[in-house]
């Protein structure tokens, strides 16, 4: 079955490397919203660690992640988009719900599977957006790293969830599970 706006956990149904890892993020999104699972506004916006990451943050950051790199593979032109470089995507603005973040993380986790099923291959080099840490010359990445870039940022930031969420009421994601 493929991910649902209602749970962007599901394994996708497709077989080879390209399901291998699509299963992969799905995977480290569900130790995410294990994580986030049965939280409020208040503590979705609550710092409970020497950084400014918070709950709310983190899953709003990881959604924006998903939206831009799925647009770099749809659209392929090294161009940067919208947002990718604002720091407010790490913030939980007033009038922002925990709710409507985890409605946009489900359907931001849809549109990366449409995207990435849809392609031919992972082995499509795409040209990186030039950011102010990039090198002079364009960067080529295979859509196969750039998945692995998703999972890895995924995994991290879910880690660093757990901890803020530990934190805060002493729930674990493993204790969660």
């Amino acid at each position: 079955m493929p991910t649902s706006p209602e749970n962007p956990t599901t394994p996708s149904p497709l077989e080879g490397e390209r399901g291998e890892l699509l299963n992969a993020l799905a995977e480290q999104r569900e130790l995410l919203l294990i994580t986030v699972r049965g939280i409020d506004d208040a503590q979705a916006v609550q710092r409970t660690t020497v950084s400014e990451l918070t709950l709310g943050g983190i899953v709003k950051h990881l959604t924006r992640a998903e939206q831009v790199w799925t647009q770099i593979i749809a659209k392929g032109d090294g161009e940067l988009p919208e947002g990718m470089l604002d720091m407010e995507q790490y913030r939980m603005a007033d009038g922002e719900t925990i709710a409507e973040f985890l409605e946009q993380y489900a359907a931001a986790a849809k549109t990366t599977e449409a995207v990435v099923s849809a392609l031919p291959d992972l082995d499509r080099r795409l040209p990186l957006p030039r950011t102010p840490w990039s090198p002079p010359e364009t960067v080529y990445w295979p859509v196969r790293r750039i998945l692995l870039h998703l999972i890895r940022e995924t995994a991290q930031h879910a880690g660093h969830a757990d901890i803020i969420r530990e934190t805060l009421d002493g729930s674990s994601t493993t204790a969660q599970r």
